[in-house]
């Protein structure tokens, strides 16, 4: 059978190129052969797309000729694994799930990279759903707003990249938690989107002053940043804040294709004199405490309406090295997805 695999050729001269950097190509695999103890084969379905990627490129994790991994759902089709049944629906976790239409699994890479959740079975949602708000970009959302945010309702958040993956959540959870939501986004059509899913202020990054934006939409301050640019961002935000302030650093993607070491904070000094919280924080911290209530908690909420999710979708395998620079870039809307099979 022929395989499409996501390949990693080489390290980003500076900006990433996809069908350069990264490139599909075709392998095959015997979907028939006999399975050794604890081994089985994926059909993978769907492919989460993130700017944690492109630090991956880079930093020594993936080598050239590896597979490029990364967040998925998918189907077992045979199984000589007791954890992990034929039609068992399966998700590639800690940004381990294989880049390619099917996936031969041994035990010990099942045990450390993937995880049966067949609740889309109950549930209804799409399986999307399940690599963004109901993946690594949700429980980044909930556990870095709960416990690092630490929110007070009529607190003011803002959020930047408000209507990726993961800020368009924060917002719409901060909102419910009765905070007044700012967020910063870099069209005019993802500000309207914003605004629709009950942010109270929202503005352009690229065509609005951002300190008379933040001045406006945040007349008592910020008192929770939660950053996903770093960059200028993160310094008019720290001019912004409020005393006590709390600063969830969840990435920083204006940096990632920088060679020169990233723009210089200037006003780092303003910190101290704010008695501000800088807390840089990864979605596995919480996973073990929070995983089970942020599953029931958002697919409630998904189901019910109260919470709306974003996605962009592009169709077929080779389409992924082209949907990262998207991200990248900007020019996607809400969470990157790539599918690559119906179930």
């Amino acid at each position: 059978m022929d395989n499409d695999d996501v390949i990693f050729k080489q390290v980003p001269k500076g900006v990433y190129v996809p069908g350069q950097d990264l490139v599909v190509e075709q392998s095959t695999i015997d979907l028939h052969a006999p399975l050794k103890e604890g081994e089985f084969i994926l059909k993978n379905l769907v492919l989460s797309v993130d700017p944690y990627m492109r630090i991956f490129l880079e930093n020594g994790v993936l080598k050239p000729g590896n597979v490029m991994g990364g967040n998925s759902m998918s189907v077992v089709l045979r199984s000589n694994n007791p954890d992990f049944q034929k039609d068992d629906l399966v998700y590639g976790k800690i940004a381990r799930g294989r880049f390619e239409k099917y996936s031969l699994v041994s035990a010990e890479y099942a045990k450390a990279s993937y995880k049966v959740r067949n609740q889309p079975k109950q549930t209804g949602l799409p399986l999307s759903n399940y690599c963004g708000a109901l993946g690594m970009a949700g429980m980044t959302a909930y556990g870095g707003l709960l416990k690092v945010g630490k929110p007070v309702a009529g607190e003011t958040i803002f959020i930047s990249a408000a209507s990726g993956a993961v800020g368009q959540l924060v917002g719409q959870m901060a909102k419910n938690l009765g905070l007044h939501v700012v967020g910063s986004a870099g069209s005019d059509a993802k500000i309207n989107y914003l605004k629709e899913i009950g942010f109270d202020g929202a503005f352009n990054y690229k065509t609005d002053d951002i300190d008379a934006k933040l001045t406006e939409l945040c007349p008592n301050g910020i008192d929770i940043y939660f950053d996903n640019v770093g960059g200028v961002m993160l310094e008019k935000a720290i001019d912004h804040a409020s005393h006590y302030a709390r600063f969830p650093i969840c990435g920083a993607i204006s940096q990632y294709d920088d060679l020169k070491g990233g723009y210089p904070i200037k006003n780092f000094h303003k910190v101290m004199s704010k008695a501000i919280t800088i807390q840089g924080f990864h979605f596995t911290q919480y996973t073990e405490e929070l995983e089970e209530e942020f599953l029931e908690n958002v697919a409630k909420w998904l189901n019910d309406g109260s919470i709306k999710y974003a996605e962009s979708i592009s169709e077929g395998i080779e389409t992924m090295p082209q949907a990262l620079l998207d991200v990248m870039e900007g020019k996607n809307f809400g969470k990157q997805i790539v599918k690559v099979a119906d179930l």
